[in-house]
């Protein structure tokens, strides 16, 4: 019986190998969209990512005869300690279909966690909260929209067998191309009607950097009180902002004032997920070709955040923001949007996609459990 040795890795030095031992696993999912390496390089630097200086993250590989068979990686966030004290987060927790290499990875992660005094792990999360999370467990049939992950479905049988139980699901919803309900155009047409402070515009990419302070302020802000929110920091803030300006497409991310008070925000992304799955990774031999005319023939949106202060919760911003995001998503060739990811308990935001005609079609998952730290 060939034995599973799981080892610890230096970052940056073996990032690439970390990131590239995930095409075997996952060569006959149809629906897997490969990262760009170098993206992912640069996001395991310790010296360029703002996030390892908040946080202590160790990543781990399982090898079989020396071939890699999977990976994860143990964090200790300084800002999820400071709300709640000794809970450890997993993520990047990739295998083979075989239990022995699962139970072995997590095992490595959790004994890292414990050495940290954390009495609990959570995950997945790549590497945080405020990063790519979630255990996809209903809806493998479709490709993920960007920034979202995708897993095998046998992932859920390993997670269960480690001992591993649901602590939070999150939903996507699917919104077919089509004329909104007359409902909400209605109650956005009254609402700013009734009152004339409040105002709408698009994002303005030429004022960047403005335009990522209103919107972080509204992030910490109106999720605040959310369920496993991280308060997002400034340095790491606008280094994602940064790899985030040249896809955003202005007419599809909208700012609320009520007043001079920006109040909301809607940030809505064309589906860039479609042009990586092609680049397989790689900017060469033809990736680059895929980059530059690939965003043209994207056909879906995602309604990636929509966000309104605490103090302006009341008021129905929201109505106005999804009715202008839609007319604009209507004059491009598209197909829907997905609206993601939507805590279970979130029913306000829940009821309002369903008024939208918006239906489930994914479903991810944290998970906890209990490292026997006394």
């Amino acid at each position: 019986m060939s034995r599973i040795q799981v080892r610890p890795i230096t970052l940056p030095q073996d990032a690439a190998k970390f990131v590239k031992s995930w095409w075997p696993i996952y060569k006959d999912d149809p629906h897997w969209v490969p990262p760009l390496v170098f993206e992912r390089k640069t996001f395991f630097d310790p010296y360029q990512n703002p996030y390892f200086k908040i946080a202590e993250v160790q990543l781990f590989m399982a090898f079989r005869d020396d071939k890699p068979v999977g990976t994860i990686a143990a964090t200790v966030d300084s800002v999820v300690q400071e709300n709640e004290p000794g809970l450890g987060l997993f993520g990047f927790f990739e295998f083979e279909d075989d239990k022995d290499i699962s139970r072995a990875l997590f095992a490595a992660a959790a004994e890292w966690l414990r050495k940290k005094g954390m009495k609990t792990a959570r995950g997945p999360y790549n590497l945080s909260p405020n990063h790519e999370f979630g255990l996809l467990v209903d809806g493998f049939d479709t490709d993920p929209m960007i920034a979202n992950p995708h897993n095998l479905a046998y992932y859920g049988d390993h997670y269960e067998a480690i001992g591993l139980e649901k602590s939070m699901d999150w939903y996507a919803y699917w919104m077919d191309k089509g004329p909104l309900p007359e409902k909400i155009e209605a109650i956005a047409e009254r609402f700013l009607k009734r009152n004339p402070e409040v105002t709408l515009r698009k994002v303005n990419l030429d004022d960047w950097d403005n335009e990522v302070r209103l919107f972080r302020e509204i992030y910490n802000d109106a999720w605040e009180d959310n369920w496993g929110h991280v308060y997002f920091g400034d340095d790491e803030f606008y280094w994602a902002a940064k790899n985030l300006k040249q896809i955003v497409n202005p007419d599809l991310c909208w700012f609320a004032y009520v007043g001079d008070e920006c109040a909301g925000a809607s940030i809505t992304l064309p589906d860039y997920n479609q042009v990586a799955k092609k680049m397989n990774g790689s900017l060469f031999p033809f990736g680059w070709y895929h980059g530059l005319f690939g965003a043209r023939k994207i056909d879906a949106l995602r309604v990636w955040v929509l966000g309104i202060k605490k103090k302006h919760q009341r008021m129905p911003l929201g109505a106005p923001l999804y009715t202008r995001t839609w007319e604009e998503g209507l004059k491009l060739n598209i197909r829907g949007a997905e609206a993601s990811l939507i805590l279970e308990t979130n029913t306000r935001m829940r009821g309002a996609l369903v008024k939208l005609g918006a239906r489930i079609y994914k479903t991810y998952r944290t998970y906890d459990i209990d490292l026997g730290v006394s």
